[in-house]
């Protein structure tokens, strides 16, 4: 078996064990690929599997330092995903193909610079969803479907893919709603009665009929709404409010985060709610908060500056 032979029966693992969705195949198969055809080049011929069990940590950092210069150089982020997809590709070699490389886990990944999250403000969260209602375009049924799905995201926490995933049968919401997150993980979330009495606002005025598995937020035709929907609306939110490029859908989603935190929430809760797998991740709120409150001192202290 070539290399490249042992690439695809990844790939075939990929998509139809793992499940890994199109965007996640295309990215790990190109850097993959980039990885392949530099091991040619550097070993001088046509890769066998075989061969795979001999690459040595030097091969690899020789290949990472490759991508690093010239005309389509990766910076630190899109390097530690290329080494990532790497990585995984030689497991599934050892796991699945019998040849297994212990060399290519020494290699360590740049270091990578945790971009904060950037929530929006209370009040900026309140003026979105009001101005979202007030806007003079469009059937009211549509003004009060954007008013509902950006009142989820805030009010929930969902990822804006979670919440176009809904369903019919997942309205009217109750206490709880069933949200399939990132690699088909579940969790319940709490529904707080405005995000409820949103929801049951935008049905009432719907004019399409929605089965129990048809998507729950419709198109201005009846169809599927799309993300590009919700990142437009907020573009024309954020323009009419005078606020940053940073206001976008994902914000509200961390906003919901923040101001948990803000309000005495503790970590381990805001990671259930947030569908994260490792505390890690949510931890980053933590940075978020105490800018603020830093931020509060400054404002409102006689002491501060």
């Amino acid at each position: 078996m070539t290399a490249r032979e042992a690439f695809t029966a990844w790939m075939r693992y990929l998509e139809f064990e793992r499940r890994s969705s199109p965007r996640t195949l295309k990215a790990y198969g190109a850097c993959v690929v980039a990885y392949l055809v530099f091991l040619e080049r550097h070993l001088g011929n046509i890769i066998e599997l075989s061969d795979l069990a001999r690459v040595e940590a030097s091969d690899l950092r020789a290949y990472l330092a490759s991508r690093r210069s010239g005309e389509r150089r990766l910076g630190p982020r899109s390097l530690s995903q290329a080494l990532s997809a790497i990585r995984a590709f030689h497991a599934f070699c050892g796991r699945r193909l019998e040849t297994p490389n212990l060399a290519v886990e020494q290699v360590r990944g740049p270091r990578i610079q945790a971009a904060l999250p950037r929530p929006v403000s209370i009040e900026q969260a309140r003026g979105l969803i009001a101005e979202a209602g007030a806007r003079e375009e469009g059937a009211l049924w549509m003004r009060l479907r954007d008013q509902a799905l950006l009142t989820l995201l805030w009010g929930c926490g969902l990822r804006i893919s979670e919440a176009l995933s809904l369903q019919g049968d997942d309205a009217p919401p109750g206490q709880t709603m069933r949200i399939v997150g990132k690699g088909g993980k579940m969790r319940l979330t709490p529904v707080v009665p405005a995000v409820r009495s949103a929801i049951q606002a935008y049905l009432a005025a719907l004019p399409y009929p929605i089965a129990a598995n048809e998507p729950l937020f419709r198109a201005n035709r009846g169809g599927p709404l799309t993300p590009r929907h919700a990142q437009a609306t907020m573009e024309e939110l954020r323009g009419r409010l005078g606020l940053s490029s940073r206001a976008t859908p994902h914000a509200l989603r961390h906003a919901f985060a923040t101001h948990l935190l803000g309000n005495g929430a503790d970590l381990r809760s805001i990671q259930e709610l947030l569908g994260h797998a490792s505390l890690s991740t949510t931890q980053r709120y933590t940075a978020v908060d105490a800018q603020g409150l830093l931020r509060a001192y400054d404002d409102a202290h006689p002491r501060a500056g």
